[in-house]
This record gives structure tokens, C-alpha cells and sequence, in this order.
């Protein structure tokens, strides 16, 4: 299930930003907020 979530974050990321540092960044922020949801 984690997985299918981190999956779609990342489209959702990939989606929305126009360029490759925009990707980079998004992709980051994804990464962290799971960090955070799983840290609680």
C-alpha cells in the first residue's frame, strides 16, 4: 500500500513542476512529508 502511495506522489510531483530542478525539489518535498507522516 505504501507503495502504491509513494508511486502516485510521485507522479503527482512529476505532473505538476515544469522543470528538472522543479522534479528534483518536488520529489524531495514528497520524500520528507512521508518521513514526517511515518516519524508521526
Amino acid at each position: 500500500m505504501l507503495r502504491i502511495v509513494t508511486f502516485a506522489v510521485v507522479l503527482t510531483a512529476l505532473a505538476a513542476c515544469e522543470t528538472t530542478k522543479g522534479v528534483g525539489r518536488d520529489v524531495q518535498d514528497a520524500g520528507q512529508a512521508l518521513d514526517d507522516a511515518i516519524d508521526g
